[in-house]
């Protein structure tokens, strides 16, 4: 899907652990993204606190397309990414979520419990993805097909241009 490299894609990891370079679920969903023809695409890491993650996503908004969290989707007392994800956003796509635990669910019955939410923040497009690096690189998979019409429509075109 070349037509990705008209588009600005922000990922943002969500841990006390993790940096850049030990993000394994950011680089799968890089690769992914990239796989698919995105060109345009930032890294960030911030720790499991609610106002740096929501601080993150608006600034991270900001001149992209998309912003992709992954990690602190589960039930653990420090994943609090779907809490302030909402606080960032506009609209929330619940059908997305559903979509991506749907398909998540055909490998792993703990798909089930991400508490992961989707939406938008103005004309940004935010996701948030499994921390692991085989559920965010299956999450992209599952956004795949209908990527490119979604962040079309989020830009304010597209409704009538879907197969």
């Amino acid at each position: 899907m070349a037509g990705l490299s008209v588009y600005r894609f922000a990922i943002l990891t969500v841990s006390d652990t993790r940096t850049l370079e030990t993000d394994a679920s950011g680089d799968a969903i890089e690769a992914q993204l990239r796989a698919l023809g995105a060109t345009e695409i930032e890294r960030k890491v911030v720790p499991d606190e609610r106002e740096q993650i929501t601080a993150a996503i608006v600034g991270l908004s900001e001149g992209r397309d998309m912003v992709v969290t992954t990690g602190g989707t589960g039930f653990a007392p420090r994943d609090v990414t779907p809490e302030a994800t909402l606080d960032a956003l506009d609209r929330v796509a619940e059908g997305i979520a559903q979509l991506l635990r749907q398909r998540g669910a055909e490998s792993t019955p703990f798909a089930w419990l991400s508490r992961g939410v989707a939406g938008t923040r103005g004309t940004t497009l935010v996701v948030n993805l499994p921390g692991s690096p085989t559920g965010a690189r299956e999450g992209v998979e599952a956004l795949a097909p209908i990527l490119h019409h979604l962040l079309e429509q989020v830009r304010g075109g597209g409704q009538h241009d879907a197969p």
